[in-house]
C-alpha cells in the first residue's frame, strides 16, 4: 500500500479532519491555518466569542464555504474538491441542525421530518410514516406527528428539526448554536435529548455553541476560537482546560471573564 493510499484510508476512518485550513469572505480572512480532527462517536464544541469564526468553520465542513487554504475532509473525501454527486453521497451521511431549527411553517411535523426521506429514498408511504414515528420518539416527541411548528415551544421545534436531521439515519451531526434562544431549562433538556442520541447510536457530533454550561455538560473535547488570533487558541476536556489553561485569553473564557 501506497503511503497517499494509506493516508486516505486513515482519514477516511476519521469522520471529520480539517487540515491547515483558512477561512474567508472575499479578501477577508477570518480563520488561518485551522486544523483538528472529530473521531468517531465523539462530541466536539467549537467554542469562543463573537465573530471568532465558529460558523464559518461549520460551514467550511458542511461544503457551504469553499477554504482558501487547505483540506476539509468528510469520512475521507475533500468536500471542496468533491463534484456535486460525490458531495450528495457525503451530505447523505450526516444532518444539520441549523440555530433556527428551519422547520417549514405550513407543514406538520410529520410532514417536515418525512422530507429528507421522500427525497433521498424510495421507500413506500407506510415505511415512512413509520421512521417518522420513530424518530419523534427518538427526540421526546411522541404523538406530535400532526402538529404545527406555531402550535408548538421553541424547545420543541429544536427537537422536532433534529427529528428531521435524524431521518436519514446519518453518522454526524451538525448542529450550530442548538440553545440560541431557549431558556435555561429548556437547554438543558436538549442538552440531555443530544447525549442520549450520542449514547445511544454512537454519532458523531461537531456543535457551534457560546454556551458554557451545554459546553460542560455536552462535550468530549472542545475547540477554542479566538477572534483575534484568527484561529484554534486551546483543544481538550473542558473541564481541564477550565481548571489547567495558563493562556489567559482560555481561562477568560471559561471563566466568563471579559478582557480589558
Amino acid at each position: 500500500m501506497s503511503q497517499t493510499t494509506a493516508q486516505n484510508t486513515k482519514s477516511a476512518d476519521i469522520p471529520i479532519t480539517v487540515e491547515n485550513v483558512t477561512l474567508g469572505y472575499g479578501e477577508t480572512v477570518i480563520l488561518e491555518g485551522v486544523s483538528f480532527e472529530v473521531n468517531s462517536g465523539e462530541i466536539v464544541v467549537i467554542a469562543g466569542g463573537s465573530g471568532c469564526g465558529k460558523s464559518t468553520v461549520l460551514k467550511g465542513i458542511i461544503g457551504l464555504l469553499r477554504p482558501l487554504a487547505g483540506r476539509i475532509l468528510v469520512h475521507g473525501v475533500d468536500v471542496a474538491a468533491a463534484d456535486e454527486k460525490q458531495l450528495t453521497e457525503v451530505r447523505k451521511d450526516f444532518g444539520v441542525l441549523f440555530q433556527s431549527g428551519a422547520l417549514f411553517g405550513s407543514m406538520t411535523l410529520a410532514e417536515n421530518i418525512s422530507l429528507p426521506l421522500v427525497d433521498a429514498t424510495h421507500l413506500d408511504k407506510d415505511t415512512v410514516e413509520l421512521l417518522v414515528r420513530l424518530k419523534l420518539s427518538l427526540v421526546d416527541l411522541d404523538g406530535y406527528e400532526e402538529y404545527m411548528p406555531d402550535e408548538i415551544s421553541g424547545g420543541m421545534k429544536k427537537r422536532a428539526a433534529l427529528a428531521r436531521a435524524l431521518a436519514l439515519d446519518p453518522s454526524i451531526l451538525f448542529f450550530d448554536e442548538p440553545s440560541a434562544g431557549l431558556d435555561p431549562i429548556t437547554s438543558a433538556e436538549l442538552d440531555r435529548t443530544i447525549l442520549s442520541l450520542n449514547q445511544a447510536q454512537n454519532t458523531t457530533m461537531l456543535i457551534v455553541t457560546h454556551e458554557l454550561d451545554s459546553i460542560y455538560t455536552i462535550a468530549h473535547r472542545v475547540v477554542l476560537l479566538d477572534k483575534s488570533a484568527k484561529g484554534i487558541i486551546a483543544i481538550g476536556d473542558p473541564h481541564e482546560l477550565a481548571q489547567t489553561a495558563t493562556d489567559p485569553r482560555v481561562k477568560d473564557f471559561f471563566h466568563r471573564k471579559a478582557r480589558e
